[in-house]
């Protein structure tokens, strides 16, 4: 069956395109399915940080409280959250019809996103440098595997939109593609939300003890 790439008027253009298509129906089955198995990996990576957060092979080893630094966790925090308003307002404008404003809100999405993966590197970095690596402790190991697998997830999250964007920008919007940049939407907040429970558990608990 072709997909459905002809353009469409805005009384014509149905109010939840993204499942106004069976293909778009099944990709968001689809999507479901695959966030039950990210929720169940995530899940694993938390009980495993909570379990090994305070073991450090003796007292010169930096812990949680004397290592993480409240307010760039934050800020990293509040990026997220913002990409995540952001791309509301990009699926907003995708149900309205609006394909240059949806476009808007999506390059806004990567932006945000791009500055909170350059300050997780940034602190990746320092962290190295005051000896928590990796390889330092059971600690820096369930560290790096929790919130690096979540970076993994923000930068597989980033090619997307970019491709995304790339690959329909002459295109307009149809019900083929509205489906795709709805998905995207729904992985985005998934990531958000993650984010959100490591904000909490890793550096808000880890800071005050």
């Amino acid at each position: 069956m072709a997909h459905v790439e002809e353009k469409m008027t805005v009384e014509r253009w149905p109010s939840h395109p993204e499942t106004a298509s069976l293909e778009g129906k099944n990709k968001l089955t689809g999507f479901w399915i695959f966030l039950g198995g990210e929720t169940a990996l995530f899940a694993s990576l938390f009980a495993t940080y909570l379990a090994l957060k305070d073991h450090v092979p003796s007292e010169e080893h930096l812990k949680a409280e004397q290592l993480f630094h409240l307010p760039l966790a934050f800020v990293m925090t509040m990026l997220l959250l913002t990409s995540s308003l952001t791309s509301v307002y990009a699926m907003y404008h995708m149900k309205n019809y609006d394909f240059k404003k949806m476009l808007t809100w999506i390059v806004v999405t990567i932006l945000l996103g791009l500055c909170f993966l350059g300050l997780e590197i940034y602190e990746f970095i320092e962290y190295v440098h005051q000896g928590h690596t990796f390889r330092s402790s059971a600690f820096g190991s369930a560290f790096y595997f929790l919130v690096g697998t979540h970076g993994l997830h923000v930068l597989i999250g980033l090619g997307w939109a970019i491709l995304l964007v790339i690959r329909n920008m002459k295109r307009g919007l149809s019900v083929y593609n509205a489906a795709k940049f709805n998905t995207f939407s729904l992985y985005w907040h998934f990531i958000d939300v993650v984010w959100v429970f490591i904000f909490t558990v890793v550096y808000l608990l880890g800071v005050l003890g």
